[in-house]
């Protein structure tokens, strides 16, 4: 019998294993200063790299037909801190600062990050092996309320039906 190949990384990193795959979202994009509220679908495709250390992750978001966002997020676990970092890239051009950084609780992965424009705050719950809900809120600097910005529910596809990648 063979070992997986993911078997020789902590603990920590083969959780992160659970992004990998090629994903289709249905979302609500809330009303904020960046886009109009309303509905739209995404791809996510994401696979491991060096080993497992990493996950490459590429989103790819839908509105009426036109991709509206587009972001590449490496996932990492940073060992030393004891925390999941994100470093994300994205079509709205905004150079991160830092990472954003976490931790599981159970199946919910949290990760929050800061910048001059405020604080982001993204969660996924993965409910099965190919189900999982993200959420992402935001609060703006200098306000103590968190907004929300999208959610959706993502359910695993093959990898050839996903268009574009």
């Amino acid at each position: 019998m063979n070992a997986s190949p993911f078997s020789s990384l902590s603990a920590d990193h083969q959780l992160l294993q659970a992004l990998v795959g090629a994903w289709r979202g249905e979302e609500e994009v809330a009303d904020t200063q960046w886009a109009d509220g309303g509905m739209a679908t995404s791809e996510v495709t994401a696979e491991a790299q060096f080993g497992g250390l990493f996950v490459v992750q590429r989103y790819k978001q839908r509105r009426d037909g036109t991709v509206s966002f587009g972001a590449h997020n490496v996932f990492g676990f940073d060992q030393q801190n004891s925390v999941v970092t994100m470093h994300q890239f994205d079509s709205m051009g905004f150079v991160p600062s830092s990472p954003a950084t976490g931790t599981w609780n159970g199946s919910e992965l949290v990760l929050e990050r800061s910048s001059p424009r405020g604080f982001a705050r993204v969660t996924y719950v993965f409910d099965d092996a190919d189900t999982y809900r993200m959420r992402l809120h935001f609060k703006p600097a200098g306000s103590d309320g968190w907004q929300d910005m999208v959610s959706g529910v993502y359910r695993r596809v093959s990898p050839s039906s996903i268009n574009g990648f």
